[in-house]
């Protein structure tokens, strides 16, 4: 590992997933810290800012949009993807406006992490859905944005969604649908 290597901070409370995109990102070049937990992560930012860093939006106990403002006041010229397996439109708007370079779902590999976290601009040449999404993803965007709505408050946006506590909670125990 060389001085100038970058710094990069991995944030997922999956360790296995942790520990295998640090072992491709060593290969790349990168010295690379990971952090399971909010506090892990703002302690590592704190001992050294990270160049770059990957932050999992959903944390056991935490969203990564939640700490994404605090890793930034920390290290503000950090450049932060948010993953996720739990991709919606409100959380990818809302990571975007909160100083994330990029939002990617899970599975990503290294390559395309790294591609993302390099990044300046949009890509104009993106591929466009040929059909709209099904009634089931949009129900799932729905969901997510009331829920972004009320700051992660599941009573509250049971409430504003019309529903049981418990029968939003099963909703949001499932992954999300495919287009």
């Amino acid at each position: 590992m060389t001085e100038d290597a970058e710094r990069l901070l991995i944030i997922d409370d999956d360790e296995q997933f942790c520990f295998v995109m640090a072992r491709a990102m060593r290969r790349r070049g990168f010295e690379v810290t990971t952090a399971t937990t909010e506090e892990e992560a703002l302690a590592s930012v704190r001992q050294a800012p990270p160049h770059m860093a990957t932050l999992d939006l959903k944390l056991e106990h935490s969203s990564g949009l939640k700490l994404l403002p605090e890793l930034l006041a920390l290290a503000p010229d950090c450049r932060v993807v948010v993953l996720t397996g739990y991709s919606s439109i409100a959380t990818a708007v809302e990571a975007i406006k909160l100083g994330a370079v990029n939002y990617l779902c899970k599975p990503a590999d290294a390559d395309e992490i790294l591609a993302s976290l390099e990044r300046d601009t949009g890509d104009p040449d993106i591929d466009i859905a040929d059909s709209p999404p099904s009634i089931n993803r949009v129900t799932w965007e729905h969901i997510q944005k009331v829920l972004q709505e009320h700051d992660g408050n599941i009573s509250a946006t049971a409430r504003a969604l019309g529903m049981h506590r418990r029968t939003l909670q099963r909703k949001l125990q499932k992954r999300p649908v495919r287009h």
